[in-house]
């Protein structure tokens, strides 16, 4: 039954994917068609679902955060998703990145340190219908998840300081790795691509995301 609610967060959504998305150079027909039919208000806590579809990364709590719709799609965009591609997505929070690769073909892995975040997004995943069932693991974010490697498409929600040596071994040859790096308190997306065994990386675009805990480098001492 469609009720008042549900033709609201509709529209919100269309709104979303037409000024938000199609706005800042996501062309990518399969992503925005993803983007249009994926309900987020179903990934964002119940108190936060009246602000699913701002331009703003939502509070989760315990300092961790869903990533803003744009650079999340932006990202999403870069990582050229193909049918059957083994992705992992690490800080896969309450789900909603991971929906979204999977509705791109993607064999997912989604990668959470947080249980209740896990929980949520199991429940969430559960809730709607994507191409291929996302695989919710536990574990270290920074040590990604070895089990399934190599992948071919690696997706960091949050940002990070540097690649965690675990996750550039992870990367299959020629796979793809996006991701925020913030250095400087100035955060840039990039898309890191594997060649003979070493990352090399590139500035896609400017982007503010809140650091992924553990992704910080550790500091020297100071005298």
């Amino acid at each position: 039954m469609v009720t008042a609610a549900t033709s609201d967060f509709a529209a919100a959504r269309r709104f979303m994917v037409d000024g938000q998305i199609r706005t800042n150079k996501v062309t990518d027909e399969s992503l925005l068609a993803a983007l249009a039919d994926l309900p987020r208000e179903l990934f964002a806590p119940a108190e936060l679902r009246a602000r699913a579809y701002l331009d703003d990364d939502l509070p989760l709590g315990g300092g961790r955060y869903m990533m803003e719709p744009m650079v999340l799609a932006r990202l999403l965009q870069a990582l050229q998703i193909a049918d059957g591609d083994a992705v992992l997505v690490v800080g896969a929070n309450t789900g909603y990145g991971a929906a979204l690769a999977a509705m791109l073909g993607g064999a997912v892995t989604a990668l959470e340190s947080d249980y209740k975040l896990l929980d949520a997004a199991r429940r969430s995943l559960g809730g709607v219908n994507v191409a291929r069932p996302v695989e919710c693991v536990a574990g270290p974010l920074t040590e990604g998840y070895a089990a399934r490697a190599p992948y071919k498409a690696i997706l960091i929600e949050g940002a990070i300081e540097e690649v965690p040596p675990a996750l550039a071994q992870q990367l299959a040859e020629g796979g793809r790795l996006a991701a925020v790096q913030a250095q400087g308190g100035i955060g840039r997306a990039i898309l890191s691509t594997k060649a003979a065994g070493n990352l090399s990386s590139r500035v896609l675009f400017d982007a503010n995301v809140y650091m992924l805990p553990g992704f910080a480098k550790p500091r020297g001492f100071t005298f």
